[in-house]
């Protein structure tokens, strides 16, 4: 039985009025999103008629869909049309910095094309070649890679890209950062000349401009311009982030509600779709939440509205369109469960609680790739967003330990305990006191546990600390070089090198790689090579070293073997090296 697609709604009509059509409407109805975001406004139509475009915008702002939306109209267009034969080369090439980027990019990508039919393939190191070269070989729509494996499927002569229409750079100032320009020139350079170009980045430094200059004809540039925050805008309020992985955030923000234990708190996500899920699931976990959106009658929000101020919700889940205008009073916290598409957004989010010279709290759950962006509310807001460590379950028990003792002190600071005084009597001539008071203790604390859905084990993502003798930026070393490295140049350190060990006692050894300044190899290559082939996050890069003829680089102990393989199964800067532990 196939479920009807939803009616059309203020949200289609917005995004209908940018030319989008009919199948990805519905897409978009399915996933709930409620209005374009300044950066889709921009793009889409432009992007609709085919021209190039040069966009600047904040990470988080919408780019993906800014360009997917066209991008698989114009596909699933010249499909119907029959302009593209459903041959082995794709229509779209999506360039992107990370795996994960990739792995994101393709799953919106497909998603907003669900009803038309076009397959996605996502491309990049760390996964088994022979599925995207088997992939590859059956023919797909469109392709999302990082610069470097989709240069090795080109060379390969698996990729082709004679029947490219569109090409897309995102964020094409992470891909320079990480040492991607020679590879995104050649893979520009393979592509045909008449086909659509855009790139969207957050900043446009020279080297962008450059890229767009040699590549992009008579482009479209869109500039996205924050609003100026004015002195004292910002409300004083606790703020925390806890970087966490997509996988584990639902478990992340159970365990920070209980520690916090909020009196009210309002929660935002980013579509509808997202808040009915959250709310639905809180709820059968034993928080009282309730919903929020676009999607409610004026009846139903009113109803909600009157649970929460009542307090037989401490949880409001919300999109920021629906919390606009609400008048909350006494709200204790403001959680972000994903970072805000803007800064501004976040400065409007957590203005909502800390009102009337009380004390309140932001939380914001943010996914490694995302840290960027609160790097970026910091800089806008002049204010720390403190990283936090996620709780451990020991801190929770600790934290339930802490609120039953205060429950017990008011109990008994009440009085009117003589109706049960008569057990502990009864008891107290059996056993000691003290053993009848901690097993009542017991019993209240076992009563009160949630259980199983605080144990799971939830992966620590704050930044380690580097070596004062080699701090890093990006991988990158700044000062000194690394302990027993060679001086440039010189010969390899002797054996026996002791591997560094960080602050937070993790332990790193030294990979060796047989290439280095001769082959024009630069720390960006090494740390796109690793971060891409390997799948590792570019935290478990510490200090390198490069040599004329090979280069050393610091990695995390347990990442090692998995990096030296990654590295040895392809290709650094077009060439084979050896790849080894150094010795």
């Amino acid at each position: 039985m196939t479920t009807a697609p939803p009616p059309p709604d203020a949200a289609a009509s917005a995004f209908a009025a940018l030319g989008i059509e009919a199948p990805i409407l519905s897409s978009l109805a399915a996933l709930g999103y409620e209005e374009p975001t300044p950066i889709q406004k921009e793009a889409i139509p432009p992007l609709l008629v085919g021209r190039d475009l040069l966009g600047q915008a904040a990470t988080g702002t919408g780019k993906t869909a800014a360009f997917a939306l066209p991008l698989l109209q114009r596909c699933h267009r010249a499909i119907a049309a029959g302009e593209k034969k459903r041959v082995r080369d794709p229509s779209a090439l999506v360039l992107v910095p990370t795996r994960e980027l990739a792995m994101q990019v393709a799953e919106a990508v497909h998603r907003y094309g669900k009803g038309l039919g076009l397959s996605v393939l996502p491309v990049y190191g760390g996964a088994a070649m022979q599925q995207q070269l088997m992939a590859l070989k059956r023919g797909v729509d469109v392709v999302v890679a990082t610069p470097g494996r989709a240069l090795d499927h080109l060379r390969r002569g698996t990729l082709r890209l004679g029947g490219l229409h569109l090409v897309i750079l995102d964020e094409a100032d992470e891909m320079l950062d990480m040492g991607f320009a020679e590879d995104l020139e050649a893979l520009l350079a393979a592509a045909p000349a008449e086909r659509q170009t855009a790139l969207f980045s957050a900043t446009l430094p020279p080297r962008i401009s450059a890229i767009a200059g040699r590549h992009l004809r008579d482009p479209v540039t869109i500039h996205i311009a924050r609003e100026k925050v004015t002195a004292g805008k910002v409300p004083r309020v606790r703020q925390t982030a806890f970087i966490v992985p997509r996988a584990h955030k639902l478990a992340t923000l159970g365990r920070v509600l209980d520690m916090e234990s909020p009196t009210s708190a309002l929660v935002f996500c980013r579509t509808r779709t997202e808040v009915d899920e959250l709310a639905e699931t809180l709820n059968a976990r034993g928080y009282r939440a309730e919903a929020l959106h676009g999607g409610l009658s004026q009846e139903q929000r009113d109803r909600v509205m009157k649970k929460f101020r009542g307090g037989k919700a401490e949880l409001l889940i919300a999109t920021d369109v629906a919390a606009r205008g609400l008048d909350i009073e006494h709200l204790s916290h403001v959680v972000n469960y994903d970072v805000p598409s803007e800064p501004e957004a976040y400065i409007h989010r957590i203005g909502r609680t800390g009102r009337a010279g009380r004390e309140g709290v932001a939380i914001t759950l943010a996914e490694p790739r995302e840290h960027r962006m609160l790097r970026n509310i910091e800089s806008l807001t002049k204010q720390k967003i403190d990283l936090a460590t996620v709780p451990t379950v020991a801190d929770l028990r600790a934290r339930r330990l802490d609120l039953l003792r205060g429950s017990l002190r008011e109990t008994i600071l009440e009085g009117g305990l003589d109706t049960v005084r008569v057990v502990v009597e009864s008891l107290a001539g059996e056993f000691d006191l003290m053993d009848v008071a901690a097993a009542a203790v017991k019993m209240a604390q076992a009563a009160s546990d949630p259980g199983e859905r605080d144990e799971q084990e939830i992966p620590a993502y704050i930044p380690r600390e580097r070596p004062p003798a080699a701090p890093v930026a990006r991988g990158v070393p700044v000062g000194k070089p690394v302990r027993g490295a060679p001086a440039p140049g010189g010969a390899p350190p002797a054996r026996g090198a002791a591997p560094s060990v960080s602050k937070t006692g993790a332990r790193f050894c030294r990979v060796f790689i047989g290439a280095g300044r001769q082959a024009k190899i630069r720390p960006g290559d090494l740390v796109g090579a690793i971060a891409n082939e390997a799948g590792v996050d570019a935290r478990a890069i510490g200090a390198i070293q490069i040599g004329d003829s090979f280069s050393l680089v610091e990695v995390l102990e347990e990442e090692a073997d998995k990096i030296i393989a990654a590295l040895r199964a392809t290709t650094v800067k077009g060439r084979r090296v050896t790849v080894r532990r150094e010795r």
